[in-house]
């Protein structure tokens, strides 16, 4: 017997297909939310990279977002994907001021950190807790955490350079704390989904799912 949670993929903008493909072949059950009867079904939820300001709009004439905020507060797990990274933030830099965020993660983001869409990249990415080696990570528009908070595990890094926006160790992409996890990177877009299997091991670990 088998556990299979039924995790859902925000469908308001962003890669939405190839998440739900992933979280399939990572052995969960992958369902569009873009409405609150929709989200009060799911065990966990992915939030998918796009334009962060665009999603915290559409959440809102959705009427997705007090709702979404209070899954996240009772404990529901959630991954977050580039501008989902950034929508659970507690801090985000660079920002519109109209901007809302989750605080899901206490940590503090820069949006569009890396550049913009000509400064995308792809880069390998050592990942706590993700066997296999590591992790072809594909950086779009990317953000950085610039900060954690206290209760945040960072789960892997990238070399920033030798500029000014250098930092030792590399900059922070991915990162865990306690239900919610976040990567700068977009892993939905390659073929393999031991990120997205992480996720699942996640929500089974929090108890939900089906038996089958």
């Amino acid at each position: 017997m088998t556990v299979v949670p039924e995790i859902g993929v925000l469908a308001l903008q962003g890669d939405v297909v190839d998440h739900m493909r992933a979280i399939e072949a990572a052995g969960a059950r992958a369902v569009p939310v873009r409405r609150e009867s929709e989200l009060d079904s799911v065990d966990g939820l992915v939030i998918p990279g796009g334009e962060s300001t665009t999603m915290s709009k559409l959440l809102t004439v959705f009427e997705l977002f007090e709702p979404l905020a209070k899954r996240l507060d009772a404990g529901m797990p959630a991954f977050g994907s580039c501008a989902g990274m950034i929508l659970l933030a507690g801090e985000v830099l660079d920002g519109r001021t109209d901007q809302r965020s989750f605080g899901a993660i206490p940590m503090t983001v820069r949006r569009n950190a890396f550049g913009r869409q000509v400064d995308s990249f792809e880069s390998p990415v050592e990942l706590t807790g993700v066997e296999g080696g590591p992790f072809h990570g594909v950086f779009i528009r990317a953000p950085w955490v610039e900060r954690i908070g206290e209760g945040v595990e960072v789960l892997g890094r990238v070399d920033s350079g030798d500029g000014p926006a250098a930092e030792p160790g590399g900059r922070i992409v991915a990162v865990r704390a306690g239900a919610c996890m976040a990567t700068s990177f977009h892993p939905e877009v390659t073929p393999d989904a031991r990120v997205h299997r992480y996720f699942v091991d996640m929500v089974r670990r929090s108890g939900a799912g089906t038996v089958e």
